[in-house]
């Protein structure tokens, strides 16, 4: 068994498109200060698409009726937010998965979830080649090391690299039978503990994390100028 080291864990719940992502990105920007990985499970307050820093926005408002659109912080494709589970990680740059690259992060990250759905009793696989069926839409279609179910995508994510650490942001199609949410967050807890040495820390964020995600949700990602820039 690997040796424990600290990981935080924030369930935090359902949040707005704007707070959602800019949470997200209060963590990465966060990180040479908290020195650890943060796993954050979260839930969307209205049905919403979030859509990849490089995308048009024009292209995006054909592609779903879904609203509100938000611009992410990482890249990708378009992602609806009606149904999903929703996660984030937040490594530092003391941490390996920083110094992995995208393609190798990419994979372990839907390795560890397809173990955890492998507790649940549920078979998954990782897709061995990309297979598009629409440009820009992160569900219609699959990358290469997507999470399968009976061939349809299942999870899929979205990273960025700065000088701060590594956020991944990634979205769960829960597959029939219906499972419980939080099964599924315990399982990706106990996955973690096993596979790389997670010693799980509640964690709650600060003053100074939580203004500055307000500051981001109130001047970046609700306003229409980010949201629209492509």
């Amino acid at each position: 068994m690997m040796p424990l080291r600290p990981w935080y864990y924030l369930p935090s719940g359902p949040g707005d498109p704007a707070w959602n992502m800019a949470l997200d990105e209060a963590l990465l920007r966060a990180m040479p200060r908290l020195g650890q990985p943060v796993l954050r499970f979260y839930a969307w307050t209205e049905p919403a698409a979030s859509f990849g820093y490089f995308q048009r926005y024009t292209d995006i408002e054909q592609m779903t009726p879904l609203r509100p659109l938000v611009r992410r912080p990482t890249g990708g494709g378009l992602v609806p937010h009606d149904a999903d589970w929703t996660y984030s990680l937040a490594f530092p740059t003391s941490d390996e998965w920083y110094s992995l690259s995208a393609t190798e992060s990419y994979r372990r990250v839907h390795e560890w979830i397809q173990a955890a759905f492998a507790r649940l009793e549920v078979a998954t696989e990782l897709a061995p080649a990309c297979q598009k069926s629409l440009a820009g839409q992160c569900f219609r279609g699959h990358e290469k090391f997507d999470l399968l179910w009976q061939g349809r995508k299942l999870a899929g994510a979205a990273q960025r690299r700065t000088r701060n650490g590594l956020l991944i942001q990634g979205s769960v199609q829960p597959p029939p039978p219906a499972l419980a949410r939080s099964a599924w967050y315990e399982a990706m807890r106990v996955v973690a503990c096993a596979s790389y040495g997670a010693a799980w820390v509640n964690f709650e964020p600060d003053a100074a994390l939580a203004e500055g995600a307000q500051q981001l949700a109130r001047q970046k990602y609700s306003e229409p100028a980010y949201n629209q820039k492509r």
